[in-house]
């Protein structure tokens, strides 16, 4: 792919105008790359749900501009080489002003290149890896891994009071290596022990009673396990609980929709930080949101749905900045250093191509997530 690619004219592969070529036509087609196959694929679908709810409402109260927005939409199956073959197909479309997604990290690590080579604005609605190059054509809705691992070790110290914590993740997923090492490093400098420190060698596997027994036996009054819902919910907490640990569980947001399996009150006491909660009665955008999902999709929006209903009216924000002078390059522009108000909160787009924004933390009762408190930037 980067062969390829080198040998195109300014690194715009089939776009010779490039991101100065005024877009024009009587539809505003913005893209989407997202994961609705494979592990993962209830993100995908989730922000998928997000993206068309925004675009419904867009274009019900009349477009943007004046112009019908529509969504060409694309899934990556959650593989990185089927995520930049789906982006290289939206941007040699001219028609195309913006991408929506990736969902996951590895994707969007795969794509962050490509997304400055080709000079399309991509805003990824979840994508919280520290090691994407952000600031350039690609940027989140979503907070990164440090600041999201460094926000749950502050929970941990300030408001569960632990002493001992342990962390356990898998190293094969940029995601989960990426959270638990900040939610690592931030604990130590906090003051607090992290007695152990453990690994699977992805993060799809289904046995870890090894490393759990280990994490035990070290006295860990906290585990930080950053996996995927998929993961977390029927193995890893469960397993925690059959040899032993009774302390706090906590993870990421890749902990929303976790799936539960057995008695429910063997996930009491686990926590995880996320973008939104439906129980966020400060943001006036929310419980419309959540009356409008519901009436479109007969279901409640989580995290994910959210963050890309957020994300589609982000580009639909740089858009209208960008005016009548519509290029890629203008829409770029627009986003970075953007001040936005959205479902999941107010924030202002840093240099880094990231937003600094509030966190909230999900506590699991009798199987349900209930808020507990939402933790301000420092």
């Amino acid at each position: 792919m980067a062969l390829s690619l080198a040998g195109c004219d300014g690194g715009n592969m089939n776009y010779p105008s490039g991101a100065s070529a005024v877009i024009t036509g009587d539809t505003i087609v913005i893209g989407s790359v997202t994961t609705n196959s494979g592990s993962a694929a209830a993100y995908g679908e989730a922000e998928l749900q997000g993206f068309q709810l925004a675009v419904d409402e867009i274009n019900a109260a009349g477009g943007i501009d004046g112009k019908q927005v529509a969504l060409e939409s694309m899934d990556d199956k959650g593989d990185a080489t089927e995520a930049s073959n789906a982006f290289n197909k939206l941007a040699g479309d001219a028609n195309v002003v913006a991408v929506a997604g990736p969902t996951i990290s590895a994707t969007t690590a795969a794509i962050a290149p490509l997304a400055d080579q080709t000079q399309l604005v991509t805003i990824s609605p979840a994508a919280t890896s520290d090691s994407i190059e952000t600031g350039g054509y690609l940027f989140r809705t979503c907070f990164k891994d440090s600041y999201q691992g460094e926000v749950a070790a502050r929970f941990a110290a300030e408001n569960l009071k632990v002493k001992k914590v342990a962390v356990l993740y898998g190293t094969g997923d940029p995601y989960s290596s990426g959270v638990g090492e900040a939610f690592a490093k931030a604990a130590e400098e906090l003051g607090l022990e992290v007695v152990a420190k453990e690994s699977s060698s992805s993060a799809d596997d289904t046995e870890y009673s090894a490393q759990l027994q280990k994490i035990q036996a070290a006295g860990a009054e906290l585990l930080y396990a950053p996996y995927y819902y998929s993961v977390a919910g029927p193995y890893i907490i469960p397993q925690a609980r059959s040899v032993g640990f009774d302390g706090y569980v906590m993870g990421p947001d890749g902990y929303d929709g976790l799936k539960l399996t057995g008695d429910k009150s063997q996930y009491d006491g686990t926590f995880y930080t996320t973008h939104y909660s439906a129980d966020d009665e400060s943001n006036s955008k929310v419980q419309d949101f959540i009356t409008n999902f519901r009436k479109k999709n007969g279901s409640d929006p989580n995290t994910f749905s959210a963050l890309g209903y957020d994300t589609i009216y982000m580009i639909k924000q740089a858009i209208e900045e960008a005016g009548d002078n519509l290029t890629r390059a203008a829409v770029r522009d627009a986003v970075a250093g953007m001040e936005f108000e959205g479902v999941t909160g107010s924030f202002t787009m840093d240099k880094s191509g990231s937003p600094t924004k509030t966190v909230i933390v999900l506590e699991l009762k009798d199987g349900k997530p209930t808020y507990n408190t939402t933790i301000q930037p420092k």
